[in-house]
């Protein structure tokens, strides 16, 4: 089991630790506002590549550059008005934006799965404070086993990937609880390729119009595009209006489910129906929903609307059958 080191009790330490950690190449469980991500330096080709064998994921299924601040960004890709626009607007925090990446970057190639783009992000709090200190960028997608459920807590990383990582830091639940909203901007244009922690009317009252959809679908462009991704062991059905003893009831806002009264468990991802406060709960309450080993997860219907967006997406995803993935830049039925 992989060692968890508090950050309240010495954040000094843990960031010392976490930088003596990517330096040697080794992976690390590293807490941002999003989910915990499973970093390493993304200039080592080798380190990169045990990102790939510790989660048993595809290569060609790009990763995130997780950067210090805008400035470092522009040493990787190239920033148009439009993406300058949404950085300033939003960094630090939960966007990605994949942009065109330069041929000088030293990112390692493995981190953009052949692509000629690289998504990139600046995470708020100890992750960035973290990276400023290393001073390289991180590759980071979430520290769980490929298709698995995104961990939002420290244990949910041991759990998940146990020795494989070094060294896990803990600053308690996530915030924002989804992974980051990915938007490629391309000729003035900005293009979501994944909704996430960032929502979309959000990032329209910045650009001022409205975000295009992702048009080819099943071209891998970015993280988080698989059909099948977030899935538990359990199967998932989704926008239930009645539930099984059996199953696990994962509610929203106390709907009026029949049989709620006799499930094996009910868990509700917001009494008060804050959209929120659901998307910070959801991955821990799969997680927990998980280990009770019902017959299966059932989900009430959640709002479509603000973050909904991102939580129906994440949703869909973990009740996809679970089969074989396109690679990258290609196309899947």
């Amino acid at each position: 089991m992989a060692d968890i080191l508090s950050i309240a009790d010495a954040p000094e330490r843990a960031i010392d630790a976490a930088c003596s950690v990517l330096a040697r190449g080794d992976l690390l469980g590293l807490p941002t506002e999003t989910v915990y991500g499973l970093a390493a330096d993304a200039t080592n080709g080798e380190a990169v590549a045990r990102i790939y064998a510790a989660k048993g994921r595809p290569r060609f299924n790009p990763l995130i550059c997780h950067m210090s601040d805008r400035g470092m960004a522009e040493a990787h890709v190239r920033f148009e008005p439009l993406a300058e626009k949404l950085a300033d607007a939003f960094w630090p925090g939960p966007l990605t934006l994949v942009l065109p990446r330069l041929k000088r970057s030293p990112v390692a190639s493995l981190v953009t799965a052949g692509l000629d783009t690289l998504a990139v992000r600046v995470p708020r709090g100890i992750a960035g404070d973290i990276i400023r200190r290393f001073g390289r960028p991180i590759a980071a997608p979430s520290a769980n086993r490929s298709g698995r459920i995104s961990p939002t807590r420290a244990e949910h990383v041991a759990h998940d990937l146990g020795d494989a990582v070094s060294l896990v830091l803990d600053a308690g639940p996530c915030a924002v609880g989804l992974e980051s909203t990915i938007v490629k901007v391309e000729s003035g244009r900005a293009i979501l390729l994944r909704p996430g922690g960032l929502s979309r009317d959000e990032i329209e009252a910045v650009t001022g119009h409205s975000l295009l959809r992702h048009e080819t679908p099943g071209v891998l462009e970015a993280p988080g595009m698989m059909a099948s991704h977030y899935a538990p062991d359990a199967p998932v059905r989704l926008n239930v209006t009645s539930v099984a003893p059996s199953e696990v009831l994962i509610d929203f806002a106390d709907q009026p489910i029949i049989g709620k009264e006799q499930a094996r468990a009910v868990i509700d991802l917001s009494p008060s129906g804050r959209l929120t406060e659901a998307a910070a709960q959801l991955f821990d309450a799969m997680q927990r929903a998980d280990r009770l080993g019902g017959s299966a997860i059932v989900f009430a219907p959640i709002p479509t609307t603000g973050l909904g967006e991102a939580i129906n997406d994440r949703l869909q995803r973990a009740a996809a059958p679970r089969g074989v993935e396109p690679q990258a830049g290609t196309q899947f039925g």
